[in-house]
């Protein structure tokens, strides 16, 4: 019988069907020899950029413990293609698969820096932290050619207005001169996710994002340029990198990031299945630990969707990793902290200009 190699490069190793879809489809393996014997590809592995026109951008986030009340997204489906992200779930609404197809068909909002202006320009609007991005990264490769990131920064520079940035991408380094100029005003702050020390567990868990050293060396340059950094420890995966958590908080400490948070990880819905088939395939020593634990944390399941427990989880690998969280805050972050976001300017910038009365 044929056996499919592992998908280099990608997180998923696999398009799962849609919940959404009454039919479904398989590739099966004797498609796969038949491909292999007549020198055919199967599947060509292409990255797709697909533009969708939204008619809003910016997001009233509800959920109580995600950190933020509004976000927005540039890009939907990400190419980092890592393999715990719960954004996966959202590409099924779209048409598509939380598997492969949300590493290769990402949907492109080119329309997302008029829709932010009206958005911002808006006479009931009050001046509140808008958060890029709360569910894909805008930073992610797709950015490099369309740019959409870095209109909506001159946006936020232009109004006035509070803005913090979530990513994995060095790419960021590239608005710099955006970020200084908003942190004049104390508009900015950026959070940059560091899930491990290791780049052979980096690969593999994130197989198309930036380096270990040059998330590193992204906070680093960040913070010279006085622009606050939170680092992200998420999501802690139990007998992955949980491990690493007092390395890593001192390490981006020393780097001058001014706060550290994490998550436990949770597999919601598709993703379970995404991720069970990913750690079988790629760490099949460790699979079963490794999913158990996992459950462990989430009261005997993948997931657990309660407000409060889901993002820390309970039990006593959940409350090792809390207690080692806690240990790395006192020891590497007692006197730092990262600084609350200027409200006040936005209103006499609604028209884009300073307000003489």
């Amino acid at each position: 019988m044929f056996n499919s190699s592992i998908k280099k490069g990608r997180g998923a190793q696999q398009n799962i069907n849609n919940r959404f879809f009454e039919l479904s489809q398989e590739v099966r393996d004797d498609f796969l020899e038949y491909c292999e014997k007549e020198g055919e590809v199967a599947d060509n592995d292409k990255t797709q950029y697909l533009e969708v026109y939204p008619k809003t951008i910016v997001n009233k986030v509800n959920s109580p413990d995600v950190g933020m009340s509004y976000s927005m997204n540039m890009y939907q489906g990400c190419e980092h293609g890592c393999i715990y992200c719960y954004a996966r779930n959202s590409h099924e609404y779209w048409g598509y698969s939380a598997g492969l197809d949300f590493e290769r068909r990402i949907l492109v909002k080119k329309n997302a820096p008029q829709l932010l202006e009206d958005f911002l320009k808006k006479k009931s609007w009050k001046a509140h932290p808008i958060v890029m991005s709360g569910n894909t990264d805008c930073y992610q490769p797709a950015e490099k050619q369309f740019e959409i990131t870095r209109k909506c920064l001159e946006l936020f520079l232009k109004y006035k207005h509070p803005v913090s940035i979530i990513t994995k991408n060095a790419l960021v380094l590239r608005d710099l001169d955006l970020l200084k100029t908003l942190q004049k005003d104390q508009l900015i702050s950026v959070n940059i996710s560091i899930t491990s020390l290791s780049e052979q567990t980096r690969r593999i868990l994130e197989p198309r994002t930036a380096t270990i050293k040059k998330r590193l060396e992204t906070v680093k340059i960040l913070s010279e340029n006085n622009i606050p950094v939170n680092v992200m420890l998420a999501p802690i995966i139990p007998s992955i990198n949980s491990h690493e958590i007092l390395p890593l908080a001192k390490v981006v400490s020393e780097a001058g990031a001014l706060s550290i948070a994490h998550t436990i990880v949770r597999l919601n819905g598709a993703i379970g299945q995404v991720f069970t088939d990913w750690i079988q395939k790629k760490m099949p020593d460790k699979a079963e630990k490794v999913l158990n634990q996992i459950k462990d944390c989430h009261n005997g399941n993948l997931n657990d969707s309660r407000f409060a427990t889901r993002m820390k989880g309970e039990g006593n690998i959940a409350k090792q990793v809390s207690d080692l969280m806690q240990l790395a805050k006192l020891k590497y972050f007692k006197d730092k902290a990262i600084p609350t976001l200027n409200t006040t300017l936005h209103e006499s910038f609604k028209d884009g200009q300073l307000k003489l009365f």
